[in-house]
């Protein structure tokens, strides 16, 4: 098995029951809430939305660059995903989701969003009429939730972001107000603060920066102030994947540090963007990366409890750790772990997979190999 194939494995296994659940129409009846109940009405909708988090840029893949069983693979989760679509939009469906009340929507509608925007051609591109418009619909109900002054306004401007891939109206000032708070909120050496105050977690990769990076490239041709924020954007969020980078150990661990730790290695989705996006610092090889990255992947999901009988997700960071998880937290969160392997959607000759194997700095340094000095930045 390739490393690749060993990726997408695990990432068609961690997103599988949710997908097909929800293809067939069966999301609601069958996912377990076995903690935190209370945000029952919540759990599909986040699981949905995380799940294509991670999945959107494999979707998008150019099949032509894929061997022939990883494209045919592609072809049936390209389907099924449409399939499951369709479920959550339509109001008819027993798997209709809740787009608009409650705070907690307003979430995942942009983590469902920004998988349009990751994959414009394989699912908006792709939508029946009567899909689209379902979907878009759903994109504007959640409007009616307001957004904290945190890294929430990002789910605003996401959501706008969703709507104008879809074709259709945006609200640009909802899309602006957070390219232009963060631009104030920037803290030097490639962080934000969660607000005005810096937060000790790995929120600038679960959310801040994966979302701003994508958001000032997509839209920087619709107005001249994002065009002019982009490379700075850019460069900060290279030093910041440069220092999620270091904290990968020799063995694939990495600090526990901040609030909704039970999101997993979807705590590394900056490093693992930069990597898709080809925008990782010069000192850091691709072969570097995935070598770091597969690490992480390999020491978490070598847990034999990380998974429940059925195959859904079990809160904790290594296996099932229940204690972990905050009271907003519930098994549809979980999914934002998917996050961790957007370098599905680079072809197998791209280098990120088909250089040698390199040793990551962590591992470099501590056998006593040689690597570039670290710096901050303004």
């Amino acid at each position: 098995m390739t490393v690749r194939e060993e990726w997408l494995g695990d990432l068609l296994k961690i997103t599988g029951p949710v997908i097909d659940h929800l293809a067939d129409g069966t999301l609601k009846a069958k996912m377990p809430l076995s903690f935190h109940e209370e945000r029952a009405a919540f759990a599909p909708l986040e699981a949905f939305g995380r799940s294509m988090l991670g999945l959107a840029p494999w979707l998008e893949a150019d099949p032509a660059g894929l061997p022939e069983d990883e494209r045919e693979l592609q072809r049936i989760w390209r389907e099924k995903v449409l399939r499951a679509v369709d479920r959550a939009t339509d109001p008819e469906s027993p798997d209709f989701m809740l787009f608009d009340a409650g705070g907690q929507p307003l979430v995942d509608t942009a983590f469902l969003a920004h998988a349009f925007v990751r994959a414009p051609r394989a699912l908006a591109a792709a939508l029946p009429e009567r899909v689209r418009r379902n979907l878009a619909a759903a994109l504007r109900a959640s409007r009616k939730i307001s957004s904290f002054n945190t890294n929430w306004l990002f789910f605003t401007s996401m959501v706008e972001a969703g709507l104008h891939v879809l074709g259709e109206e945006y609200d640009q000032m909802r899309l602006l107000t957070a390219l232009r708070c963060f631009r104030d909120w920037y803290l030097g050496d490639g962080v934000y603060g969660d607000g005005p105050n810096f937060h000790f977690d790995y929120y600038n990769s679960f959310v801040i920066q994966p979302m701003y990076v994508d958001l000032v490239n997509l839209m920087a041709e619709e107005h001249w102030e994002i065009a002019a924020m982009r490379d700075e954007v850019n460069a900060r969020a290279a030093r910041y994947a440069s220092i999620l980078e270091r904290m990968i150990s020799p063995e694939g661990s990495y600090p526990v540090i901040g609030r909704s730790i039970c999101y997993r290695f979807g705590a590394f989705q900056m490093l693992s963007q930069a990597a898709l996006q080809h925008r990782l610092e010069s000192h850091l090889s691709p072969a570097g990366v995935r070598c770091g990255l597969t690490a992480v992947i390999r020491r978490v999901m070598s847990s034999k409890d990380m998974f429940d009988q059925e195959g859904w997700l079990r809160p904790g960071v290594y296996g099932f750790q229940p204690e972990l998880a905050e009271p907003y937290i519930n098994i549809g969160s979980l999914y934002l772990c998917s996050a961790v392997f957007l370098p599905l959607g680079l072809a197998p000759a791209d280098p990120f997979w088909a250089d040698p194997d390199q040793p990551w700095t962590g591992k470099k340094v501590w056998e006593g190999e040689h690597i570039t000095i670290d710096h901050a930045e303004d």
